[in-house]
């Protein structure tokens, strides 16, 4: 995710010679297995098309995972890092968690009759989202600010959770956490399966992923680095609360990734993932480390089945980082052709 500072998944049949081979079921009845169904068994990675990307990594894997190499990674050091919008899952046509602050406002705004003419709020209220984006990162800010402070650490983990089952995205018409990519999903289980440890390292608010993010990526809390907002400890008469207050603590966005990977992690990724700009720094991380390391690029080139944009992109540009992926030959993700399915749901 190329934050501005703010806390803003196909199933393709394929066609194989079948090739039979018997097998006794409990019953002693005699089964067949087809070469295609035997291959998928042993597919690591099903959602992705054969081809240089999926090669790469599952090489890359074998690599640092065999003893007998001379890349060996020992498992200690086998951490992979994740951005997580755009990344895990998509991000237009503004960053999931400001949908939140969108929803958290309207939902707050009978309290607040001021906001009907006071910026940002008017013009979120009026649904005027150009006039919302003319308020810059500091009218978003605000916005983001207001409606993630001033509640304990428990209030608004309840709300957050309450919103991840029930809100919708307004174009997809689906819930959010729909909309995680099935085969970045794949990719984590493989990295686990050999003994990588995966973090989120996202310029998303932490206390904002952890309600969900540990159900749907099997990442747990305690691997989770984000931006986060200052909190204070009230001991509340003996009922002891932390308080989220309204001020910026840490943005993990562009040089706050590394920063956050070495005060959080304590170690440098030797696999680590992103999609843009904000991204890039996280990657350079990665690849400075004296261990063989990963980079991997999500570039988003499908425009039908999600989101075609890089360059251009008010959100999750990728730039730089595509220019300097190219130069250095670090994996590049062309989702139109890299991935059979985009989403979960697809394969239903």
């Amino acid at each position: 995710m190329n934050s501005k500072n703010v806390l803003l998944i196909f199933l393709a049949l394929a066609c194989c010679w079948i090739v039979s081979c018997t097998s006794k079921t409990e019953t002693g009845v005699e089964t067949t297995e087809t070469a295609s169904e035997s291959a998928e068994n042993s597919d690591p990675l099903p959602s992705w098309n054969d081809g240089e990307t999926k090669s790469a990594i599952i090489s890359y894997v074998e690599d640092v995972t065999n003893s007998s190499s001379p890349n060996f990674i020992d498992e200690k050091d086998r951490i992979a890092t994740f951005d997580n919008d755009g990344t895990l899952w998509s991000e237009q046509p503004v960053y999931f968690q400001l949908f939140f602050a969108i929803d958290r406002i309207k939902a707050l705004a009978p309290d607040h009759p001021e906001w009907k003419t006071k910026q940002p709020f008017k013009a979120l209220l009026e649904n005027d989202m150009a006039e919302l984006m003319k308020q810059g990162e500091k009218g978003l800010l605000e916005i983001v600010m207001t409606t993630h402070a001033g509640m304990t650490t428990d209030e608004f983990d309840a709300i957050v959770k309450d919103w991840i089952s029930t809100a919708q995205h307004p174009t997809k018409n689906r819930p959010y956490s729909d909309l995680v990519f099935q085969p970045m999903l794949e990719l984590l289980d493989y990295l686990r399966s050999n003994d990588f440890k995966t973090f989120i390292v996202s310029g998303g608010g932490i206390e904002f992923m952890r309600p969900w993010a540990e159900d749907v990526y099997g990442i747990p809390k305690d691997q989770i680095v984000g931006s986060s907002g200052k909190v204070k400890y009230d001991y509340n008469d003996g009922n002891p609360v932390i308080r989220k207050l309204p001020e910026i603590e840490f943005i993990d966005d562009k040089e706050g990734k590394p920063e956050g990977i070495l005060k959080y992690i304590g170690r440098k990724p030797v696999f680590s993932a992103g999609n843009s700009d904000g991204d890039l720094q996280m990657l350079r991380w990665a690849d400075a480390n004296d261990l063989k390391s990963f980079k991997l690029y999500v570039h988003h080139t499908d425009s039908t089945r999600e989101w075609a944009y890089d360059r251009a992109s008010h959100i999750g540009t990728l730039d730089k980082g595509l220019d300097e992926a190219n130069e250095k030959g670090w994996t590049v993700i062309d989702m139109k052709n890299d991935w059979k399915v985009i989403y979960p749901f697809e394969l239903e």
